[in-house]
C-alpha cells in the first residue's frame, strides 16, 4: 500500500525523519559536491567531446554545451530545493510519486536505473579502448573486468567509506582537468609546441559551424551526456548529515565546478 496517499503534501519533514531511522547520514558537503562533480567528469568529457567538436565544429559544440549548461542550471536549482525540503534517498522518483503519481515515480526510477546501466557499460568499454592504446597486447576484456570489479567494490563500501573514496577519486579528476586546461592555454599561446595556434581552429575549413542546425542538435546528446552525474547530489541527499545546509552549498559548488570542468575543457 502506498503510504504517500495518506500523507499531506507538506509532510516532507516527517517523511525525511522516518527515513532518518533507516539510513546512516554520514555524508558532508564536500562529499556531496565531489560525488556529483566527479560523476559529471568522465567519458563524456575525455572521449566524447572530441567527437562533438568534429561533428558540429567548435562553434556548434559551444552552442550545444551552453544550451545544456543553462538547462542543467535550472535542473540543479529545482532539484536542490526539493532535496533540501525532502532529503530522501529516493530523490526525484520519490518526488514524482509523492507530488504527481506513483506511476510516474515508478517509470522515472526504472528509466534512471537503465540510464546508468548503459553508462556503466559505456565506461568500462571506454576504459578498455583507452588502456589498449598503451597496452595493445592485453585483451580489452581484462581492463573492462578490472574497472567493473573496482566499481562494484567502491559501491559495496559503507556510506562514509564510499563518500571518502569518491571524494579523493573525484579530486584526481578535477586536478587532471585543471592540468589539461593549463596545457591547452600554453599550447594556444605558443609556450608549448613552439607554435601559437590562437583561435585559428574557429575558422578552419567549415568552422566554426559544421553541418548547420542538424549537427548542432545531434551534439546536444553528447553535451547532455557530458553533464550527466550532476543530478547525483539529489540521490545522495538522503545520506547527508545536514541536508538543509549541505545541499544548497553543494548545488552552487557543483554547478560552478561543472561549468569550469566540462564547458571550458570542451573548447
Amino acid at each position: 500500500m502506498n503510504t504517500f496517499r495518506y500523507k499531506s503534501i507538506f509532510g516532507g519533514s516527517a517523511m525525511a525523519e522516518e527515513q532518518h531511522q533507516d539510513v546512516h547520514r554520514s555524508l558532508k558537503t564536500r562529499h556531496l559536491s565531489m560525488i556529483a562533480l566527479g560523476g559529471s567528469i568522465g567519458t563524456g568529457l575525455f572521449v566524447a567531446s572530441g567527437s562533438a567538436i568534429s561533428t558540429a565544429g567548435p562553434g556548434g559544440a559551444l552552442l550545444a554545451y551552453v544550451g545544456i549548461g543553462i538547462m542543467v542550471y535550472f535542473l540543479m536549482t529545482s532539484l536542490g530545493e526539493m532535496a533540501t525540503y525532502l532529503p530522501v534517498s529516493g530523490s526525484f522518483s520519490t518526488y514524482a510519486t509523492k507530488f504527481v503519481d506513483p506511476a510516474l515515480g515508478f517509470a522515472m526510477g526504472w528509466n534512471y536505473w537503465f540510464n546508468w546501466a548503459i553508462t556503466l557499460a559505456v565506461d568500462i568499454s571506454t576504459a578498455a579502448i583507452v588502456m589498449q592504446f598503451w597496452l595493445p597486447t592485453v585483451p580489452g576484456w581484462v581492463f573492462s573486468l578490472i574497472a567493473l570489479v573496482l566499481i562494484f567494490t567502491i559501491n559495496a563500501l559503507s556510506v562514509r567509506s564510499f563518500g571518502e573514496t569518491e571524494y579523493w577519486l573525484s579530486l584526481i579528476k578535477v586536478v587532471t582537468v585543471l592540468v589539461f586546461l593549463v596545457i591547452g592555454v600554453l599550447t594556444i599561446v605558443g609556450i608549448m609546441g613552439g607554435h601559437a595556434t590562437g583561435l585559428s581552429n574557429f575558422s578552419y575549413k567549415k568552422a566554426p559551424f559544421v553541418g548547420g542546425i542538424p549537427t548542432i542538435l545531434s551534439v546536444f546528446v553528447v553535451a547532455g551526456f557530458s553533464f550527466q552525474g550532476t543530478e547525483l547530489i539529489g540521490i545522495t541527499a538522503g545520506e547527508s548529515a545536514t541536508p538543509e545546509k549541505s545541499i544548497p552549498k553543494a548545488i552552487k559548488q557543483v554547478f560552478g565546478g561543472s561549468y569550469y570542468s566540462t564547458f571550458w575543457p570542451s573548447l
